[in-house]
């Protein structure tokens, strides 16, 4: 006999679920950050640099150094100032979840009349506020507090060294791009080479990263290919004031 509720003679049909997942991808800021900015910083930078030294008449000698110790610098200062920037924010992270700790032992009654505030200005109704605030509590009063007030993941604070190398390499992997163009080609193809070569690099970055960033993939790509075409373009300017045979 067809059961009626499987449609299928003595099976059961497969259950399929009446909900879709989601894949979010703000939690991948801070590193996409990191990489796409190294990458972008690295290969801009790069390629101005050595278009202005090219617009100068220099050799391929004075171009291949020029090319390496900025990758070398540039590589360093962007972990440096990565791991910086990084590491002030995870410190003032630390000091506002300390005060919170601090705040709940101290006061809890009075926080979870402030937790119960949150949850209405976000939308739950004022008869259930109080039951899920209390239910937050006792599941973890610290994290509930973080997310709702500060906007913070107790587990998930930003990792400064990673950011640090993650800057580093990317840098270095964008100012390669620059130098391998300037030693590949030579003469008068070399500043073509570099601006076509930087303008394409910027576009795909730009694209790449607001894909992984769910954004427009167009605007994102226009908006770096504008940026590093002025840069380029002052950067071959001011070279051409400096032309001399190196």
């Amino acid at each position: 006999m067809v059961d009626s509720i499987t449609g299928g003679r003595g099976s059961r049909a497969p259950h399929h679920r009446s909900w879709h997942s989601e894949e979010h991808t703000s939690h991948r800021a801070p590193r996409l950050r990191a990489a796409v900015l190294g990458a972008n910083d690295g290969l801009l930078s790069t390629s101005s640099l050595l278009l202005g030294v090219v617009a100068a008449s220099a050799s391929r000698e004075v171009l291949f150094a020029t090319g390496v110790a900025a990758l070398v610098s540039g590589a360093g200062s962007m972990a440096m100032g990565e791991y910086s920037s990084v590491s002030s924010q995870r410190d003032a992270e630390a000091a506002d979840l300390a005060m919170e700790a601090e705040a709940l032992a101290a006061h809890p009654r009075a926080e979870l009349r402030e937790l119960t505030e949150n949850l209405k200005v976000n939308g739950v109704p004022d008869h259930l506020a109080v039951e899920v605030a209390e239910a937050l509590t006792a599941h973890d009063a610290l994290a509930a507090h973080a997310q709702l007030e500060l906007g913070i993941q107790p587990d998930d604070l930003a990792d400064p060294l990673e950011a640090a190398v993650a800057s580093a390499i990317s840098f270095a992997l964008g100012a390669m791009v620059p130098i391998l163009v300037v030693m590949t080609l030579a003469g008068d193809a070399r500043a073509p080479g570099l601006v076509v070569s930087a303008l394409v690099g910027l576009g795909a970055l730009g694209a790449f990263g607001a894909r992984l960033g769910g954004a427009n993939m167009l605007r994102a790509a226009v908006r770096v290919l504008l940026g590093g075409a002025a840069a380029m373009t002052i950067a071959w300017l001011v070279g051409n004031l400096f032309n001399v045979s190196v």
